[in-house]
């Protein structure tokens, strides 16, 4: 996001007042995609010490050694316990969005997070690694709640003039996020062997944050207008986000939103499937969030370790290191942030994905020769950072932003639950399959990526509209011919025909 000019509270180049608007921003991310990025980089620093403790628990218990087969299923039932609690906790986040007000679900979802500090701290003093699991498992549900409903929420607060910039928030904080594990969990902070179990029990940290700060924030102003009618109210907020002589416009669109739906109530997720007026809004909210998990940004990760290695870095420095990456994806975030509402969605995205597919194609060529020049390393180590930050700048960024305008109001929170189930279920599908895939066919999976960059590209460049500056309503009738297809305007016609032929008769 811009910066807010010291004393004014304003953003440069906007027409709103934005200073409370950006502090809403901050309270509702710091618990939602804060909390997700976190969570999910915290859990590697301490692996090593992890599996210890795993085996001397099981030598305590049974006087044997654990076999190192199951070793690695417990290990990867901790980590992909993960993925299915987020699976839940996205059908929860959208149920309890609808019926309890965004604001409200926010607030709820902390008390998982403390539930799963509580577990996962407890875990190595009671010799209870089950416990763990139960934790990660709670943790998953809290970033699948935080993960749906934090975009609903800032897709909703925010003016179309900035929007792109206020829902590229939802990336901002999950790459602060997982640089903010990534440094906690350095063996001088919490990383060592006697702190790891108070590392995985910081997670509890931002969700104390956002219970303190989240209530002197207001509630949706579309949520208080559109589903509960509380116009009183709605008009309250917009003038505490966007200041008395600027949210007359947003109420307006606000007010034609709601008397389009005509009282319409949210949606549930399996009826979007019937909905023809928004058939193509799904498939492209589909089609992109399965695009950006199957994208290579996992595969990234992956051969980055190698990569260091083999460019001479010494394992114990390679997390350090490592930060590079978490540094790459936070400056690319913040890129997004100022980009998205001059250059557009469709430019960021398609672009992003564009170059993704580029640096496959070198990071292929540079893997499969990475023995035969001393400079083919750093080479290789070059297409990563730059891969990091393309997929930042596009993919990372703009997809949740297009999926909170791609719906109206009833239609909304059922979406982001399809997208969020969706992400989760290829994110579980690529941590079981990929390793599989890096083994059959080593740096060559590259291949494969950027076929499937190149593809979602196409894709949505022939079907995505730019969306900037839009209201949703506008976007809505953007999609109203793909939707119904060239039939209708063919049947306009044939009527106009014979309704002129009828008069001339």
């Amino acid at each position: 996001m811009k910066m807010v000019l010291a004393g004014t509270g304003k953003i440069p180049g906007s027409k709103h007042p934005t200073q409370k608007l950006f502090w809403a921003v901050c309270a509702v991310g710091i618990g939602g995609t804060f909390q997700y990025g976190y969570s999910l980089s915290v859990i590697n620093a301490p692996t090593t010490h992890i599996l210890k403790f795993i085996n001397n628990t099981w030598h305590d218990r049974r006087q044997t050694t654990l076999d190192e087969g199951l070793l690695t299923l417990i290990w990867s039932t901790i980590v992909s316990i993960f993925t299915l609690g987020g699976l839940l906790g996205t059908y929860i986040g959208g149920n309890l969005a609808n019926k309890l007000g965004r604001k409200k679900t926010l607030l709820i979802n902390n008390f998982f997070a403390i539930v799963a500090a509580f577990f996962m701290g407890l875990a190595e003093p009671a010799g209870l690694f089950e416990l763990l699991i139960i934790g990660r498992f709670f943790i998953g549900i809290n970033a699948g709640i935080g993960i749906c409903v934090q975009p609903l929420y800032l897709g909703e607060i925010a003016p179309k003039s900035i929007r792109g910039q206020t829902t590229v928030a939802i990336n901002v904080f999950l790459t602060f996020g997982i640089l903010a594990g990534q440094i906690v969990g350095l063996r001088e902070i919490l990383g060592s062997e006697d702190s790891w179990p108070f590392l995985l029990s910081t997670c509890c940290i931002p969700a104390f944050i956002q219970l303190l700060v989240l209530p002197f924030f207001p509630e949706s102003p579309r949520y208080l207008l559109i589903e509960e009618k509380n116009e009183y109210e709605c008009q309250k907020v917009l003038k505490s986000l966007y200041g008395p002589q600027f949210y007359q416009t947003e109420m307006e669109d606000i007010q034609k939103e709601s008397l389009a739906l005509n009282g319409e109530k949210p949606m549930k997720a399996l009826a979007l499937f019937s909905d023809r007026t928004i058939r193509w809004q799904l498939i492209i909210t589909i089609i992109t969030n399965v695009g950006q998990q199957l994208s290579g940004i996992n595969a990234i990760y992956f051969y980055a370790e190698y990569v260091f290695t083999r460019a001479g870095i010494p394992t114990q420095n390679i997390p350090y290191v490592t930060l590079g990456t978490g540094i790459c994806e936070c400056a690319t975030a913040l890129t997004c942030g100022l980009l998205i509402d001059t250059a557009g969605r469709r430019v960021l995205i398609i672009g992003g994905y564009a170059a993704m597919a580029l640096w496959c194609a070198l990071l292929t060529v540079t893997l499969t020769f990475q023995d035969a020049f001393s400079w083919v390393p750093y080479l290789s180590m070059a297409a990563i950072l730059a891969f990091i930050l393309c997929f930042g700048l596009g993919p990372g960024g703009v997809t949740n932003t297009l999926t909170a305008e791609l719906f109206t109001q009833s239609a909304r929170s059922g979406a982001y639950m399809i997208g969020g189930a969706v992400s989760w279920i290829s994110f579980f599908a690529v941590g079981m399959i990929f390793p599989f895939i890096v083994n059959g066919l080593n740096q060559y999976c590259f291949l494969f990526f950027l076929v499937e960059c190149v593809l979602i590209a196409g894709f949505i460049y022939i079907f995505v509209p730019e969306t900037k500056n839009k209201s949703f309503l506008e976007i809505k009738e953007d999609f109203q011919k793909l939707n119904f297809g060239h039939i209708s305007s063919i049947l306009r016609e044939d009527r106009s025909k014979y309704s002129t032929f009828a008069m001339e008769m």
